[in-house]
């Protein structure tokens, strides 16, 4: 195990040499531009488990062209049945062997992959000039955020979107219309929850080392797997959608669900990046694992005409937050999508927010669920003067391809997508230390503990991986 004092050295120098110098982005494979009545060629990073799911819709828009299939599991339980659907298309098990063999016939990426993983996939598109769609969060640490968004900025022909779909749905334009009528504003605090279990609360907090190598499935390329991330030998607890439970790989409750409940929030309010993240309360904390239950407290300054705002984040099925008077019934909302193949079950708390201005009081839930104002007398006083919200014209998806068609703009490019993802990295790193940060925007750095300043790179990639921490 990596020892404090060897972490502390290795993440510093990260930090200081990973930004510069040596990936070189190609602009010219881009200068085929997609014709206004052709379909998009798109090559799917990850298959199974959500990766399917996207691949679905993608099809549905019937905008999209499938003309690879990638994972490191191919042919395994969860893969087989996109493969079953695309018997033809082209398969690869190595996402840089798909972009040698096929790159000059891929319009665009969509990547449905652990959250360790966004980060190569996404600066290699960029890097061939490919639309690139990832699922959210956008990246595991604080520098990838900033690489990222540095990339799409160098090379703006890319169009790039981070799968919160609900962005793309009522509440985005209830929220954008809201605030611009004046119904939204001089918010001071939110309370944001998602109380449901996770997978790893039946764990032993207790732990003391990774879990021990298992048998590895037959066929799955694990190397691949660990992408540029300090390689774990094979575990199921890693697999099948259990790297979201470990510090290493994923982003817990908050990467996983803030991104659903507070992308609105945080873009229309132009909340940028707290400049303090306090855990003030973590249960079963330890030092691989997410805690059982977290409260975080997360601190914005003014911005322009708006005053400061505090958001409250609470996750862990024993963690509910309390809520206003007024606020009326928490059955599972139906706009809320089934994940990872189920539904989510009963809870004391739907997922949700609650936004606090100094005039009113919303409820909302996640995705694309649309707000409402509690008490519900408040509500029906506010009718009269609630604009009218526009019907999205396209969906999430339909909006990434019809951008790459130049017809529409996405609607969570990287310079929206990655700050919100950056305040969960912030997040995570007072949530792994169990200790309160202090964070300047304009030197983008950790104040008040060096330490944490350093986690802001992470370790350095493995060998072989350097190229894509470089601009």
């Amino acid at each position: 195990m990596t020892t404090r004092r060897n972490f502390l050295k290795t993440a510093t120098l990260a930090s200081a040499g990973l930004a510069v110098g040596g990936l070189k982005l190609n602009a010219s494979s881009y200068s085929r531009i997609v014709g206004a009545n052709e379909k998009v060629n798109l090559a799917c990073v990850g298959i199974g488990f959500r990766g399917n799911e996207i691949i679905k819709e993608f099809a549905k828009t019937g905008l999209a062209n499938i003309v690879a299939l990638c994972d490191v599991d191919m042919g395994a339980k969860h893969t087989q049945e996109i493969m079953a659907q695309y018997p033809s298309v082209p398969q690869f098990k190595d996402f840089r062997t798909m972009f040698d063999k096929m790159g000059n016939q891929i319009d665009a990426v969509c990547a449905g992959i652990p959250d360790f993983a966004h980060h190569p996939v996404v600066m290699h598109s960029i890097r061939e000039g490919k639309h690139i769609y990832v699922e959210k969060p956008l990246c595991r640490t604080f520098l990838e955020g900033e690489l990222m968004m540095e990339a799409a900025r160098k090379y703006p022909k890319v169009v790039t979107q981070m799968g919160n779909q609900g962005h793309s749905e009522a509440n985005y334009f209830q929220f954008k219309a809201w605030k611009e009528a004046g119904i939204i504003k001089d918010v001071t605090a939110v309370t944001a929850h998602m109380n449901n279990a996770r997978r790893w609360h039946g764990w032993d907090p207790k732990i003391f080392k990774y879990p021990a190598p298992e048998t590895m499935p037959d066929g799955i390329d694990w190397d691949t797997w660990n992408m540029a991330v300090q390689y774990h030998e094979f575990n199921e607890k890693y697999h099948y959608g259990n790297w979201r439970c470990w510090y290493d790989l994923g982003m817990g409750a908050l990467g996983d669900w803030g991104a659903h409940i507070l992308d609105t929030i945080h873009e229309f309010l132009d909340l940028g990046l707290p400049y303090e993240i306090d855990p003030q309360m973590l249960k079963g904390h330890n030092d691989y694992f997410f805690p059982m239950s977290s409260t975080i407290l997360f601190r914005f300054a003014a911005r322009k005409n708006m005053p400061a705002l505090d958001i409250s984040w609470y996750d862990g099925v024993d963690n509910i937050p309390a809520v206003p008077a007024g606020y009326g019934t928490s059955e599972i909302d139906p706009n809320i999508p089934a994940v990872a193949g189920g539904q989510l079950q009963p809870t004391k708390l739907n997922p949700g927010k609650e936004i606090y201005s100094r005039e009113l009081t919303f409820k909302g839930s996640s995705h694309g669920s649309t707000l409402s104002i509690i008490p519900s007398e408040k509500a029906k006083a506010m009718e009269s003067k609630l604009p009218e919200v526009p019907a999205s014209p396209s969906n999430h998806f339909a909006n990434f391809l019809l951008a790459c068609q130049g017809k529409e703009k996405a609607r969570s490019p990287f310079e929206i997508s990655g700050p919100l993802s950056q305040v969960f990295c912030l997040g995570v790193i007072a949530q792994r230390l169990n200790t309160k940060i202090k964070f300047d925007a304009k030197t983008r750095q950790i104040t008040n503990n060096p330490f944490a300043n350093a986690m802001l790179a992470g370790q350095p990639p493995r060998s072989g991986w350097e190229e894509y921490y470089k601009i």
